[in-house]
């Protein structure tokens, strides 16, 4: 049985819809991440979650009951937002405390939750802050150990890496997926960042266009996009794209009236429309194959990223290793691209093709 099922969920706002038809299974212990732009609806199906929105159809199950029946403090789950959302008039503790107080536990019991979240988040040494004398990063700990203080079944967290800065949120990504681990509970975390969304999930639920466009692991969501919206989403250069058709013998796509060998048999497509897809790391140079003339080299630490022309004016951009030999601005070279981190959408659909 799953700790959280979704089935059909929608949610609309007088004639908008946000969201139609959602369908989402959460284990416990599993960690989720909902991932979309601005305005696709992830912080509202929070809300939904906790109770403190209604759906306008569908149904919410937590471990198995209908969460319609459940009211908002009773659904064991644990919420931290992207502002932080501290009581300014009570200590780092007692705004740990405050669930713990909320379900009207012991005093003892307030204690050991504190002490507990505390030690787990280590900002044991600022219980007696106010939130004015505590750091953002001593914020966001804050806010995560009251979320965890009443041990939800269930933890929503809505961007809550958002407002740290660069050094913090990159130290927060390795730290997380451990600390969310042993609280044992079943997490819905909602981002925008691909890299963090690949960083923490087990799976990620990419939401676009009031619908769960695909569910999968990081893995898969990146080497197996479902569409070329995935696809484009997910990666930093982004994917290279190029409109074009399958050849008749399925095995090619035309670049500038000369074929391109694609690696999988694509018969069953021959002829459509589609969009070439490849991603900057599977762009290689070779001696020989299609030409691009080099137009801009940047070196980004670790990676070397050309802005290519090739054949028929296609722009492109190849990342390589900073270990290889990077040609010249203005320099030809031969382009190889790997089968791994190549693609084929349908034109009209943008649904990616199996060969």
């Amino acid at each position: 049985m799953s700790q959280l099922s979704l089935r059909s969920l929608s949610k609309s706002f007088g004639t908008f819809t946000v969201f139609d038809k959602l369908d989402l299974d959460a284990e416990t212990g599993e960690i989720v991440v909902i991932f979309g732009g601005s305005g696709t609806g992830k912080t509202i199906l929070l809300r939904l979650i906790a109770g403190v929105e209604e759906p306008t159809a569908g149904t919410i199950s937590i471990a198995g009951e209908d969460a319609a029946d459940i009211a908002p403090e009773h659904r064991g789950v644990g919420m931290a937002f992207q502002n932080f959302a501290l009581f300014p008039h009570m200590s780092a503790a007692e705004n740990i405390a405050s669930p713990l107080r909320a379900m009207h536990a012991t005093e003892d019991k307030v204690a050991a939750g504190v002490a507990k979240a505390a030690k787990l988040l280590k900002i044991d040494h600022v219980l007696g802050h106010a939130p004015r004398e505590l750091s953002n990063g001593q914020k966001q700990r804050t806010a995560l150990a009251r979320a965890l203080a009443a041990e939800p079944r269930i933890l929503l967290l809505d961007d809550p890496l958002r407002n740290v800065d660069a050094k913090l949120r990159f130290e927060m990504r390795l730290e997380l997926p451990r600390l969310l681990r042993q609280s044992g509970a079943t997490v819905l975390y909602v981002t925008q960042d691909y890299k963090e969304a690949m960083a923490l999930a087990d799976r990620i639920a990419v939401l676009a266009g009031g619908k769960f466009v695909q569910i999968a692991t990081p893995e898969d969501i990146y080497l197996r996009p479902a569409t070329l919206g995935v696809a484009r989403l997910f990666g930093d250069p982004s994917i290279n794209t190029l409109d074009t058709a399958i050849a008749t013998d399925g095995a090619s796509v035309n670049v500038a009236g000369k074929p391109l060998s694609i690696a999988r048999d694509y018969k069953a497509h021959a002829g459509k429309p589609v969009t070439f897809g490849v991603r900057p790391e599977a762009v290689s140079l070779a001696t020989s194959g299609m030409t691009a003339e080099v137009m801009a080299v940047t070196p980004l630490n670790e990676r070397v990223v050309l802005l290519l022309t090739a054949e028929g004016g296609w722009e492109l951009l190849a990342s390589l290793p900073s270990t290889a030999k990077v040609p010249e601005p203005g320099s030809t070279v031969h382009l190889a691209f790997a089968a791994e981190g190549t693609h084929l959408f349908d034109k009209a659909t943008g649904e990616r093709l199996h060969g």
